[in-house]
């Protein structure tokens, strides 16, 4: 049996005084600046976030030079971050529920 190998994506980036999201394109992905991003981009993002190893650099208003790229990225990076927060909180609490109704009914 192979070991799986899990790569870690980084989907939010600050980069070159400027911060990028990973927009997916064909096979493979790309870095697009974040004052790019649309809707898709976003739906992309979340279903990432919530279904495999997401990560983000912290925001950094001194990283990015761009006004509008610090504003749209601290937005972005702290919905995503109450989100992670939330999930962690959310898979532990549906573990620990399903795990105690398991041991009650399975001891019938």
């Amino acid at each position: 049996m192979m070991n799986e190998e899990r790569k870690i994506m980084i989907y939010l980036k600050i980069e070159n005084n400027k911060g990028y999201f990973v927009r997916p394109k064909e096979d493979t992905s790309e870095l697009v600046e974040i004052d790019k991003i649309n809707k898709e981009d976003l739906m992309y993002l979340l279903n990432q976030l919530t279904t495999s190893d997401f990560e983000m650099d912290a925001y950094d208003e001194s990283k990015m030079a761009n006004k509008a790229h610090q504003i749209i990225y601290k937005n972005i990076f702290e919905k995503f971050e109450t989100l992670i927060t939330t999930k962690s909180k959310f898979k532990d609490e549906s573990e620990s529920f399903y795990k105690d109704a398991f041991e009650k009914y399975s001891a019938d």
